[in-house]
């Protein structure tokens, strides 16, 4: 028997929508959220910010790291530097990518802690 998940009667608890309407984001800053979670949709973007959770790194260590080449690497780090979840300090030649804040490396146990539930 399929189970039902709509409900059997059309009423509008008006109490709770307007308790949630006045708590709910802006649309505007909502769709923002949309469009940052989905940078985490790509696996090699995970890759990368999971390689970064351990070590500041260079183009050239993460792409031995993941067996990819500098170009493919080189792009998915300015996506997500665009995005500010990472970022860069030169030092002498060579450019270090770290996260960009505490915030990246929660964001990205707390998905896989729910994964690995």
């Amino acid at each position: 028997m399929k189970e039902e998940l709509e409900c059997e009667q059309t009423i509008i608890h008006e109490d709770v929508v307007e308790k949630v309407a006045t708590k709910m984001k802006p649309e505007e800053l909502l769709m923002d959220l949309a469009e940052f979670f989905k940078i985490f949709a790509d696996s090699t973007r995970i890759r990368i910010i999971n390689a970064l959770l351990y070590s500041d790194m260079c183009v050239c260590d993460i792409a031995y790291l993941l067996h990819m080449t500098h170009s493919a690497i080189s792009h998915q780090l300015k996506i997500l530097k665009q995005a500010k979840i990472v970022k860069y300090e030169k030092v002498g030649k060579v450019v270090y990518y770290s996260l960009d804040d505490e915030h990246i490396g929660k964001i990205f146990k707390v998905g896989l802690d729910h994964i690995e539930e």
